[in-house]
């Protein structure tokens, strides 16, 4: 017997997978898939608030720091209405620079270097709010701070809840709280307690920038009392309730070595 026939012995020898045996396999993958992928999903969108946020964070330092490297004024804003992002959308950041502050004053050029644009907010989340100004219980309460009529004509242009942030050379930028949320686009700002909120806190002349989640009326309520400052300096994301204890203990961490 020739080495063909042996090798066509062997082949015709060897058991092929049934029709059922396939169906078996890719119904169990499928089961699989079903399991898993959810599970995938939802702890990619519990992960995008904090990640955008660290992101723009980043970002913040990054514009801060070419500000005073470049010794020129910088700032960044959000899309306002029939004008979109370098992603075609809404969501993003622009940052901005006065290039010729004695030729063209107050004229702020789109800065497309690769370490300004890129999708810095993930998913869903986008900005519902800036305020200006060191954040007290007051401006809480109030939960915008509106510009006045006698503010720089240049600011009237853009929406009151986000006014731009200008960086400016020698880090006199002052506090800026950034809301960032995962609700539906144009929700209210006053119904954003019904959505994941994360506040981005800055104090300018410092340079530190933290994460805060918004304070619940009973931690307000309670700083009130005490008339403690709500800034905490720190990242805070815990969703349980603070007490006087944990209040102490998070301030006095802060002179901690």
């Amino acid at each position: 017997m020739g080495p063909s026939a042996m090798n066509r012995r062997k082949a015709t020898g060897r058991r092929a997978f049934t029709l059922l045996e396939i169906i078996l396999v890719m119904g169990i993958l499928v089961a699989i898939t079903a399991m898993v992928v959810p599970n995938f999903l939802r702890e990619y969108e519990a992960t995008q608030m904090p990640g955008s946020a660290r992101q723009f964070r980043s970002l913040l330092t990054m514009v801060s720091s070419r500000a005073a490297l470049d010794g020129k004024r910088y700032r960044i804003r959000f899309p306002m209405d029939n004008e979109e992002d370098l992603f075609g959308g809404t969501q993003q950041p622009l940052v901005e620079r006065e290039d010729d502050p004695f030729y063209e004053p107050e004229v702020f050029n789109l800065v497309t270097d690769s370490w300004a644009i890129g999708a810095t907010l993930l998913g869903d989340v986008w900005c519902a709010e800036i305020r200006h100004g060191r954040p007290t219980v007051e401006l809480i309460e109030k939960r915008r701070n509106r510009i006045e009529e006698a503010l720089d004509k240049a600011l009237q242009d853009f929406e009151p809840e986000r006014l731009p942030v200008f960086f400016e050379p020698d880090a006199s930028t002052g506090w800026v709280t950034f809301v960032l949320t995962n609700a539906p686009k144009g929700t209210d700002i006053d119904s954003l307690d019904e959505y994941e909120v994360i506040e981005v806190i800055m104090q300018g002349e410092t340079g530190l920038i933290w994460l805060q989640r918004p304070l619940y009326d009973e931690e307000l309520d309670l700083f009130k009392e005490k008339n403690w400052p709500i800034v905490l300096r720190q990242d805070f994301l815990d969703p349980r309730v603070l007490t006087e204890d944990d209040v102490l203990e998070l301030h006095s961490s802060l002179f901690q070595p």
